[in-house]
């Protein structure tokens, strides 16, 4: 804590910017510990409360305005680019879109608190075709909430966090090894997890040709598209035959799949 308040003292709020900006962008670098240095300072009075909230929250709307227009002209692709560099890309998405219909406009309330969600839901603001006007409120209220909460606590506990980071700092090297070690072994044990489900699910598979020689050849097989409903109206394209389910009723059991043909679900 005493090295980024010192950071922000030297840099001001040029550094708090861009450093939301980057981490609403996607990088792994948490602006957290930065808005409870800046509530920090902003209790002594060395930095102006007002033009930290102003700041972070442009910041916040930059780098969610760049993905929303992204899923507007790109539609379901970025999110599938996302899924590509989430650690829990499919459950990340799906609750997103959970929330989203639920919710509709609101889930941009809530999202920067929930995590995955805060990189999944402005491109899928985008792809829903929810109105500019509309997602710019709804994410700069989103984007105050959020960074309000932390520049708050920084400003009602700055002392205790300053001698929080003081005990720490004298672990050294071995703080910095668990730490370190800690994330490590976690993103190895989903790297692995996810392997293990990618290789199930490819013993299972079924190529688009195949599945086209199937119907071409008159064979009898039950088609089911899992899409979510926000991933159809986005692209409302089906297989022939097909007919649509929701993947939670599947899950939950309100719905039975047949056990005298072969079954055939796709999802995005």
């Amino acid at each position: 804590m005493e090295n980024t308040i010192q950071f922000l003292i030297d840099h001001g709020y040029a550094v708090l910017f861009a450093w939301v900006l980057l981490e609403q962008g996607g990088l792994p670098i948490p602006a957290v510990p930065f808005l409870l240095a800046a509530g920090a300072l902003a209790a002594t009075g060395r930095m102006n409360l007002a033009l930290i909230l102003g700041t972070a929250v442009i910041a916040s709307l930059a780098s969610d305005g760049s993905w929303y227009a992204l899923g507007r002209r790109r539609g379901m692709g970025i999110l599938h680019l996302l899924c590509r560099i989430s650690l829990e890309p499919d459950s990340c998405v799906r609750q997103t879109e959970n929330l989203f219909s639920r919710r509709g406009s609101f889930a941009l309330l809530v999202a920067k608190f929930i995590p995955g969600l805060s990189a999944v839901a402005p491109p899928l603001a985008g792809i829903t075709r929810m109105p500019l006007a509309r997602f710019v409120l709804f994410d700069a209220l989103g984007a105050l909430l959020w960074i309000g909460v932390f520049v708050a606590l920084g400003v009602l506990f700055g002392e205790q966090l300053k001698g929080l980071a003081a005990l720490l700092a004298t672990m050294g090297t071995w703080l910095l090894a668990i730490l370190v070690g800690g994330l490590g072994a976690y993103l190895l044990w989903k790297f692995l997890a996810r392997q293990l489900f990618l290789r199930r699910l490819r013993v299972a598979r079924i190529t688009p040709e195949d599945l086209k020689r199937r119907l071409d050849s008159g064979e009898e097989v039950v088609i089911v598209d899992l899409r979510h409903a926000l991933e159809f109206d986005a692209d409302p394209v089906v297989i022939p035959g097909a007919v649509r389910w929701d993947a939670d009723d599947l899950a939950q059991g309100r719905l039975k799949l047949p056990r005298d043909r072969e079954v055939i679900l796709y999802c995005s």
